[in-house]
Formats: C-alpha cells, sequence, structure tokens
C-alpha cells in the first residue's frame, strides 16, 4: 500500500484522514509515516467547524466552561488556516483536515494538530479499557488516561479530541455570563512530523495550551482577563506507558481571577510507528481547584489499551 501523495505538509503528508488506496470508498487513518488499521467510509462527518479562522489565540474549552476556562467556546476550534486539504481523486471527494492550533506568543512555534475522531467501520478493538467508565479513552493513540473523582469526560459535541473536565463549574472571573471549568485533561496526536523530540515539543506547546486555556476563548472573550505572565514550574522527563517522554509546566497570571497551571506532557505513542501524543492540562489555582499532585496521579495512570488484533493506529504493511 503506498503512501498517500505530498501535500503542504511535507512528503508523504501529517497525520490525518486520506482515501485508501485499496478501498477508494473508504478513507484510512495515516499518522505521519505509516497506514494504520483504523478506517471509515469516506465523506464521513467532520466535527463542527469553528467558522473563519480568527487571529487571536484560540482556547481549549468545552461546551460548559473548562479549567482555564470554556465560556462560549469549544475544547478545540478547527480553523481553516492550518487545515490540510486531499484531493480524494477516485471518488471526488475533498478531506478538510481537522484544525491546525495556532502559536501562541509566548510559545516557541509548535502547531499540533486535534485528533480526529475515530468513526466508520474500522477494525473493533479487542478487551482494553475503552468501556471503562474510569477512563478516558483515546483509540487512535491507544491509550486511556484515568478519570479521578470529581471528573467526568466532556459531552461536548464539538470536542474533537479526548477530553475530561472536572465536574463543577463556576462563573468564570473575567465575564460571568460565561461558565468555566477548574480543570481540564486533553489527549491528541502531534501533527509536528518534523520535531521529534519529546522534550522540545513540550516546551513549545505548553504556550499553546496556555493560550487556549487562559488567554482568549474562541470567540476573543478574555473569560480570564488575559494571560499577563508565567514561569517555568517544571520540566522533566518522565515515563508514560512504559514509553519515555517529557513534561513541561507552566505558572500563570491572569488579569482576573487566581490563573492557573499549564502543563503540556509528550511522548511515543505505542501503537502504529510511534507518533508523539500531547496531553494537555489545565488547573486553576484557587482553593476549589484540584491538587497539582493530580497531574501526576494522571500521568502515572496512563495505559496501553489492551487489543490482541492490532485495533485502531496499528500498523499495516505496505
Amino acid at each position: 500500500m503506498p503512501p498517500p501523495p505530498p501535500t503542504p505538509g511535507g512528503l508523504g503528508g501529517p497525520p490525518g484522514w486520506y482515501p485508501d488506496p485499496g478501498t477508494p470508498s473508504h478513507e484510512r487513518w495515516w499518522d505521519g509515516r505509516a497506514w494504520t488499521g483504523h478506517i471509515r467510509t469516506a465523506g464521513a462527518p467532520q466535527p463542527p467547524a469553528a467558522g473563519p479562522a480568527v487571529t487571536a489565540p484560540v482556547p481549549l474549552a468545552g461546551g460548559s466552561g473548562h479549567g482555564g476556562g470554556v465560556g462560549k467556546g469549544a475544547v478545540v476550534a478547527l480553523v481553516t488556516a492550518g487545515a490540510v486539504l486531499v484531493a480524494a481523486i477516485a471518488t471526488g471527494v475533498v478531506v478538510l483536515g481537522e484544525d491546525d492550533e495556532r502559536t501562541a506568543p509566548r510559545s516557541a512555534g509548535a502547531a499540533v494538530s486535534a485528533q480526529p475522531t475515530a468513526t466508520g467501520n474500522g477494525p473493533e478493538p479487542g478487551p482494553s479499557a475503552a468501556d471503562d467508565s474510569d477512563v478516558l479513552v483515546d483509540q487512535l493513540n491507544g491509550i486511556s488516561l484515568p478519570l479521578l473523582d470529581g471528573w467526568e469526560k466532556s459531552t461536548s459535541g464539538v470536542d474533537p479530541v479526548p477530553t475530561m473536565v472536572t465536574a463543577d463549574s463556576y462563573k468564570c472571573p473575567g465575564d460571568s455570563a460565561e461558565s468555566c471549568r477548574h480543570g481540564t485533561v486533553s489527549s491528541r496526536t502531534a501533527t509536528v512530523t518534523n520535531v521529534k523530540s519529546p522534550e522540545r515539543l513540550a516546551g513549545q506547546d505548553v504556550g499553546v495550551a496556555a493560550d487556549w486555556a487562559y488567554d482568549n476563548d474562541r470567540v476573543g472573550n478574555r473569560i480570564h482577563g488575559g494571560i499577563k505572565g508565567h514561569e517555568l514550574v517544571k520540566s522533566a522527563p518522565v515515563t508514560v506507558a512504559g514509553r519515555t517522554g517529557h513534561v513541561v509546566r507552566w505558572r500563570v497570571t491572569t488579569g482576573a481571577g487566581p490563573g492557573g497551571y499549564v502543563q503540556s506532557l509528550v511522548f511515543p505513542s505505542a501503537v502504529g510507528s510511534e507518533s508523539l501524543v500531547i496531553v494537555r492540562f489545565a488547573f486553576d489555582a484557587g482553593p476549589d481547584a484540584p491538587p497539582l499532585a493530580d497531574m501526576d496521579r494522571i500521568i502515572r495512570g496512563i495505559r496501553p489499551l489492551t487489543d490482541a488484533s492490532g485495533g485502531a493506529g496499528s500498523t499495516v504493511e505496505p
């Protein structure tokens, strides 16, 4: 099975849905270096678009607010500016890449993508944590994250990546008409295929995570009064699900409210061609926020999915 045609993202294209060379009526997930076993019907519905690209950074948020804040927004803005456009010549279908996260002014310039929602008729996983109410499952990256007490899976229809939030919401300090969450954690596949170092990518992504959580919401409102500054709290190697990764944590101060902590965790996936996985954390700094120790608890609880048949994300040889 040949790789997909070259795209603006580079030879072979970044991770995304491409027309399946062997089955034109379907699309197959390309993880940046190899085909995976995950397929879906061509032209399957995409997550709701975010509308025209905006110039302000967009926060990671759910429909009811998040640990950094949600407000009117969504967890991930699906902007067209960095979308990957692929022509499906065999079927006449055009697929629009699901997002291209905007580099934050304080970041080193990383752009990472929201992971496509697993749809279609791909291989069914074997015994796994997929149906466990105590975990958040990221099927494409082959991992599960523990759902701690006081947390729940995001049910927002605009979340294109696996996301969990603290159960209680509150009025955002910078805009009392909106709702925020004290904590948010989400998992996604990195599309920066030229960055191979987890340490480097985590250092780049944490600025993006900060802006999405505590700067502008999806429509430009500063529900935390905007970010006024940050300081590096932690940068260290870490073992995640048996893989060596890196974590970077910032303490963020905001124009309104107590501010918070943002963290980017990056490590190689245990499936497919081991593309880098990014897990973002946003915890408020106030007394009602989850303890910072929960960031470490979640990292320690990340597990690879059990799938004897290979399942989503497993590499398919050409």
